[in-house]
């Protein structure tokens, strides 16, 4: 059956649902932004030392990357809009619980609970993927990709301007409204699946997953401080790759497997995956370097304060907005697989140019630089998403969206570990007066910037050239041969 006559598609609906689906990335992204500023602010009320209020990020991306995947399955079982809305309603409730939290333990712990609701945006995928006309899906992909940029261009500076004037948690107070109103609306709008796959959860599966990616995701964010020769980074590593091994075997066992080991070894799904994890490490590692690029003192940087880097981020997020829906939409007619290839290229050309003197290019150039390498990357996510979503049958999407979110989330938390691995090993001891007294800080040198510039574009070449092997599977042509 081809995808003319498949099903009756109720645009009005479609749209109706749309609307809500691009709105959730600004508000989800505008409460993770506009923590990463506050962290100093939160360590001092809470006294906790660096390295434990570093857990305020890391314990979010912990429980998220592993609820996609588990979630994403339960949704192709029980109905992708239950567990929308559950996912939606655990994160509420942490958003919540978050600004209000009277004691550190609680605050990581409402932190998880919103790491939980990540699981919003691979079963959001799965409904647009469902609702659309195949033909429109890329463009709406690409809107969808292109919110997550707004959100961040929206809380860098206006995030910074409530943390800074009325304290970190009315950033959270202020979005709340906005989310139980999303919460109630999705409810109200949204219609269930209409491709439910019942069965069993792979409880051991699921354990099995949950070793690998923790025990990875622990050793990668502490290895910077603790060290990647210590015994603690290394033995969890080991339990990692152990949890990694016996995953897959008992996968291949399994009466009701979690994730089907033939679905996750088909050649675009696993193209995709390494994809979305290189371009998940590249990325983190570039938007480090160029905030510390952007607010270290001249001669290291060019001294900016949050406010003033927020807002020249915001071109970047600019171009976003633009070129997702503009990807989405010429990829029908000339295949999401070219768009995968002009992405890396447009990056790697960015990236290599940074990589020269980046702290004396002057700050336009730089802003124009990132903007450059920034439309490279969203071509790039927006066809990989695509790529994938055409991949797989319906029944399955919500696994399949869920281990690609797994996989960028594993590549976001390599990115600042080798990131912060790099700025340490090329540092320079400077002196800084600090309430009438003189203390002593590390900061990167300009070595640092050039070699982690040039390692993300090792990334991205080593993308182009895996991109190589992909089947089209979005253009109008494969489409019309694709039997759903």
């Amino acid at each position: 059956m081809s995808f003319r006559d498949e099903e009756v598609y109720d645009l009005n609906y479609a749209r109706r649902a749309l609307m809500l689906l691009v709105t959730l990335p600004i508000l989800v992204m505008y409460t993770e932004a506009v923590l990463i500023p506050s962290l100093p602010t939160i360590q001092k009320e809470f006294h906790v030392t660096p390295s434990a209020v570093s857990w305020v990020l890391s314990i979010y991306l912990l429980t998220g990357t592993i609820s996609v995947a588990i979630l994403g399955k339960l949704g192709d079982m029980y109905g992708k809009k239950k567990l929308f809305i559950f996912s939606l309603l655990i994160y509420t409730i942490g958003a919540t619980f978050t600004g209000f939290a009277p004691k550190f333990s609680l605050l990581l712990l409402a932190r998880a609970l919103q790491g939980v609701g990540m699981a919003i945006f691979p079963l959001g995928f799965t409904i647009v993927r469902e609702e659309f006309p195949p033909e429109m899906v890329p463009q709406v992909q690409g809107l969808i990709s292109a919110m997550f940029g707004v959100g961040i261009a929206i809380a860098l500076p206006l995030g910074s301007y409530i943390a800074e004037n009325y304290g970190w948690r009315w950033t959270y107070h202020s979005v709340i409204p906005f989310i139980v109103l999303m919460l109630i609306l999705s409810i109200k709008i949204l219609r269930e699946s209409r491709y439910i796959t019942p069965g069993k959860i792979d409880v051991l599966g699921a354990l099995l997953l949950t070793i690998f990616d923790v025990s990875g995701l622990v050793a990668v964010t502490r290895a910077p401080s603790v060290g990647w020769r210590s015994l603690s980074t290394i033995s969890l590593l080991s339990v990692s790759a152990i949890g990694l091994v016996l995953f897959v075997l008992w996968e291949k066992r399994a009466e009701n497997p979690l994730v089907s080991i033939d679905l996750l070894s088909a050649k675009n799904v696993l193209i995709t995956n390494i994809g979305i994890f290189l371009a998940g490490f590249a990325i983190q590692m570039m938007e480090q370097a160029i905030i510390y690029l952007l607010e270290m003192k001249p001669p290291y940087g060019y001294g900016k304060d949050i406010l003033q880097a927020g807002l020249l981020m915001t071109p970047n997020a600019i171009a976003m907005l633009i070129i997702a829906p503009l990807v989405g939409r010429l990829m029908i007619k000339y295949g999401a697989k070219l768009f995968v290839q002009i992405g890396a290229v447009t990056a790697i050309i960015g990236l290599l140019l940074l990589s020269h003197n980046p702290t004396l290019l002057g700050i336009w150039k730089l802003v124009g630089l990132v903007v450059l390498v920034g439309a490279g990357i969203t071509a790039l996510n927006v066809s990989l998403i695509n790529i994938l979503i055409f991949s797989v049958e319906k029944r399955v999407m919500g696994i399949a969206t869920g281990l690609n979110t797994l996989f960028r989330n594993m590549g976001a938390a390599w990115g600042p570990a080798v990131a912060g691995t790099l700025m340490s090993m090329y540092s320079i001891t400077i002196p800084l007066m600090l309430q009438g007294r003189f203390i002593y800080i590390k900061i990167p040198k300009p070595a640092a910037y050039h070699y982690l510039f040039i390692l993300t574009a090792i990334m991205y070449v080593a993308l182009l050239f895996i991109s190589l092997l992909i089947k089209e599977v979005v253009k109008m042509k494969a489409l019309k041969r694709t039997q759903y």
